[in-house]
């Protein structure tokens, strides 16, 4: 039977390797429903994907998940369209204006911990974030919340089919604890406003699991490593990330979650869509990890939530979606 998979922020990176991927392993039995912020670019990523796979169903979907009226939209489209949803990526995600703490990372060579810091980003980068056009963190809002909605508008697809949906959340191992705050979960007053948008993500999807397991709707995180993709390369200058390229290789003996391509970065997402969602671990993170030697797999790590917490948060989420919703009822059904 053919499966109808969607990808958001499909058009580059982690989004547009798992895309190719997914049609080299399966392009004859899959509908795979690509969507990006823009129409021209989705249907340039649809040309890009055919030109490989000329056989192949790839239909578009246009969505900005940062903005709630884009995501309500293409919610409304997806449910004329399709009768189900066998599997939905929660790729798209940002990181804006990123910077580097280069005082913490002189202290990590000076303790030790400069391995750490640079496989977690612990520490190491801050960003500055600021409002939507929904009067939302851009940061949140992109990265969860707008998710969360789509979401929410695709159950009727999604629960009570004859085979599992799976929810596959891209989070980061930059997701820590320390970063978040139930009090302030949009990060309006922080600094590190990617790592806790990553934290609640995986606080969301534990939660998902205990609300809709039932009802046939699975979700699961992973993380795709360190990428070099747009988002990476605003960190630093690129002249700096060619000067640093030879060194990251090295660093992968030692730091296996320096996957470097999109492609090797999808492994952990490509990996999923061959399981049986209702075998997997709910409190379990799902890691792209490459050898040394370029070998790539995948590591299950053990998420460190509480789901007290994450059971607060989604009824925060709630109570924001009824916030949020009221001045769109004509985009609701």
């Amino acid at each position: 039977m053919e499966r109808v998979v969607l990808v958001t922020g499909a058009s580059s990176g982690v989004g547009l390797a798992l895309c190719r991927r997914l049609l080299e392993e399966d392009g004859g039995r899959i509908h795979l429903c690509i969507s990006c912020r823009n129409a021209q670019k989705s249907e340039a990523t649809r040309q890009c994907l055919l030109a490989a796979h000329p056989a192949a169903r790839v239909s578009t979907v246009q969505m900005d998940v940062g903005d709630l009226a884009s995501v309500l939209r293409a919610a409304r489209q997806l449910r004329r369209r399709f009768q189900r949803l066998d599997f939905v990526y929660l790729n798209a995600g940002i990181m804006p204006n990123p910077r580097v703490n280069l005082t913490a990372l002189w202290h990590g060579f000076l303790t030790g911990k400069v391995l750490h810091m640079l496989t977690t980003a612990e520490g190491l980068m801050t960003q500055t974030d600021r409002l939507n056009g929904d009067g939302l963190q851009e940061v949140f809002a992109t990265n969860l919340f707008g998710h969360f909605i789509l979401v929410r508008q695709l159950e009727p697809l999604l629960c009570g089919n004859e085979n599992p949906s799976h929810l596959i959340w891209t989070s980061s191992s930059n997701a820590r604890e320390s970063a978040f705050s139930l009090s302030d979960y949009q990060h309006a007053r922080g600094q590190e406003s990617y790592s806790s948008s990553k934290y609640a993500t995986d606080l969301t999807s534990v939660v998902l699991n205990r609300k809709f397991n039932k009802q046939g709707l699975y979700s699961s995180v992973v993380c795709p490593g360190l990428v070099m993709t747009n988002m990476t390369y605003r960190i630093l200058p690129v002249f700096l990330w060619k000067l640093l390229m030879p060194i990251m290789w090295l660093i992968r003996f030692f730091a296996k979650t320096y996957t470097l391509t999109p492609y090797n970065g999808a492994e952990a997402h490509v990996w999923l869509f061959k399981q049986k969602p209702e075998y997997l671990d709910a409190l379990v993170k799902y890691h792209s990890c490459t050898s040394g030697l370029g070998k790539s797999y995948v590591e299950p790590r053990k998420i460190d939530v509480d789901e007290e917490t994450a059971e607060k948060l989604y009824q925060k989420l709630i109570e924001l979606e009824k916030q949020t919703l009221e001045k769109y009822s004509d985009l609701l059904d």
